[in-house]
């Protein structure tokens, strides 16, 4: 089950509870009763491996000479 963080506006107390997913999102606050609501906090992040973008999905070194005339990349099978 995981634990909540709860914010009550009236007495600006902060307090944790452990609940199902499922659980409302307004609580009573322990100190004062009056309705509390659920904090947001963005899960964190850990990228593990040889780098992501800067080794499997960066591109090759930029030419200019390379772009055909409407700015894409040119194809490099024809001969213009």
């Amino acid at each position: 089950m995981p634990i909540y963080e709860y914010h009550c506006e009236t007495c600006d107390h902060l307090f944790e509870m452990k609940q199902g997913f499922d659980a409302a999102t307004i609580q009573d606050c322990p100190l004062c009763n009056a309705a509390s609501k659920r904090k947001f906090h963005s899960p964190t992040v850990i990228y593990k491996g040889s780098g992501f973008y800067t080794t499997d999905y960066a591109r090759r070194e930029f030419h200019p000479e390379d772009r055909g005339p409407s700015g894409g990349d040119k194809d490099p099978t024809r001969d213009d």
